[in-house]
């Protein structure tokens, strides 16, 4: 199964590190940025017609349309973990181009691939790829280390040396986070033993929910992260698990389920995943049968008029997000649309992530709804100036916050508004950073039963402008 080629929020190539070493030029390096959910995929060409893809998603549309502009071929894919924010592409690589899957060992990976213990190196014709244990983020961590003869030309570093950073070391629960900062700690330093011209080139980036800071920078060099990264700056162990781990904020909750799902295997694809066109009653039937209406419509489109109980979750970026953290893959989906939205990006965003009961899309889109005489509910989505003096809801992430919020605010985070919808105020005016987040808050407490919310259109510094006030920092509760 050959995804088609990707959109403008799917997987996209940029240039490379920029530098020749004996012959290996950025040329032969093509970083696939999957910009929603902050990561890179890597496909290195072998300068013979076959190529290296790390840490490919099961989204493959970038990844196929880069190594068909070259006529390659997948010879190799290399996970360096097993993930929890998408599913590996690795298996359908095996099935679509015979790839050989490289894996750590400690992985216990359920499907047929060649396993790596540390040092374990691969001939790839020219090019050897070696093994190092980079245990912390996972227990199974894999860097894997290219080199060109002797010389190293750069490292896969996944999710242990990270621009800036270091991955988190919480995914396997609370009471191992100090453990394995402190195995992570280690790992760096063995990362950092190596010349400082040699490439980083990290799985996680800015946008990742795996302690990425913000930035443009998605690969760096050795000598570059000496020299920047404060966490290799510390100056002993404990100060380096401190950093690390003060920086920890929430996550997906889909992240709880998919590294599983990564060390079984996904299924394989013969064909590709699509959207049918679905009449009212079938939706209507979807709804009263626990199933979930998702509305992928710009946030306005959504406020002008929507499906009482559908959730807004626009499609952008971010769309694979908040579907993982906000509700459940075991309950069938449908979806409303407008007519020029991308429906295979929905797709793929959906069963990157495991979600594949997609039951189909409202044929029509509102307009049939509503012709069919089915009842809409409107929401209020003003900018800050007509908000009137109002409770404020922050949901947004609680760095964010702390960085910057409206005084008063009752802070709830988006992914933890289904529990928490009882403590949200009655007629609140909700807010994040511009609008889609809170729209997607208020479709929430509309079905916890909320009533007269307010949306803002903007973000916390349109509000304290509006109503002559200063941001406040720090926490609220």
């Amino acid at each position: 199964m050959k995804p088609r080629a990707a959109t403008a929020t799917g997987y996209i190539p940029f240039a490379g590190f920029r530098r020749t070493v004996m012959g290996f030029t950025d040329d032969h390096l093509i970083p696939l940025v999957d910009e929603g959910l902050g990561n890179s995929a890597y496909l290195t060409d072998l300068g013979d017609g076959r190529a290296l893809a790390v840490d490919a998603a099961r989204d493959l549309r970038g990844l196929y349309a880069a190594a068909e502009r070259r006529a390659l071929t997948v010879a190799y894919a290399a996970d360096t973990h097993l993930h929890a924010d998408f599913l590996s592409g690795a298996v359908q690589l095996g099935h679509d181009q015979g790839a050989t899957m490289l894996a750590s060992a400690a992985g216990h990976r359920a499907f047929a691939h060649h396993a790596l213990a540390d040092g374990d190196e691969v001939d790839l014709g020219g090019l050897t790829l070696r093994a190092l244990a980079t245990p912390g983020h996972t227990d199974e961590h894999l860097a894997f280390l290219l080199l060109d003869g002797g010389r190293e030309l750069g490292v896969f570093t996944g999710g242990s040396l990270i621009v800036n950073s270091a991955a988190r070391t919480d995914l396997l629960g609370a009471d191992r986070t100090e453990e394995l900062a402190r195995a992570q700690y280690h790992s760096l330093r063995r990362l950092t033993a190596l010349p400082d011209e040699t490439a980083v080139w990290p799985t996680h980036g800015a946008g990742s929910f795996c302690s990425a800071p913000p930035g443009t920078e998605r690969t760096s060099t050795i000598g570059a992260e000496k020299r920047a990264n404060t966490l290799l700056a510390a100056p002993d162990e404990d100060t380096f698990v401190q950093r690390l781990t003060a920086g920890l904020g929430t996550y997906p909750a889909y992240f709880d389920r998919l590294a599983e799902r990564n060390r079984r295997g996904p299924a394989v694809l013969t064909t590709a995943p699509v959207l049918p066109p679905l009449d009212v009653g079938q939706v209507e039937s979807l709804l009263s049968d626990g199933g979930h209406v998702i509305d992928t419509r710009p946030a306005a489109d959504f406020a002008a008029g929507h499906i009482p109980g559908a959730v807004s979750i626009p499609l952008r970026g971010q769309f694979a997000t908040w579907l993982g953290w906000l509700l459940p893959d075991t309950a069938p989906l449908a979806f409303v649309t407008d007519e020029d939205q991308d429906l295979d990006e929905i797709v793929w965003q959906a069963y990157k992530i495991g979600y594949e009961r997609l039951t189909g899309r409202l044929a029509g889109g509102m307009p049939a709804w509503l012709a069919a005489g089915k009842p809409r509910r409107t929401t209020v989505f003003v900018t800050a100036d007509r908000t009137g003096s109002r409770a404020y809801v922050d949901v947004r992430q609680d760095a964010e916050f702390t960085a910057g919020h409206v005084p008063g605010a009752v802070h709830i985070e988006l992914g933890d508004l289904v529990e928490h919808a009882a403590e949200a105020p009655e007629g609140a005016v909700v807010g994040c950073g511009h609008g889609e987040r809170a729209m997607t808050a208020a479709s929430l407490l509309e079905r916890a039963g909320h009533s007269d919310i307010t949306v803002l259109r903007g973000g916390p510094a349109d509000y304290a402008a509006a109503h002559g006030e200063q941001l406040a920092e720090g926490h609220a509760r």
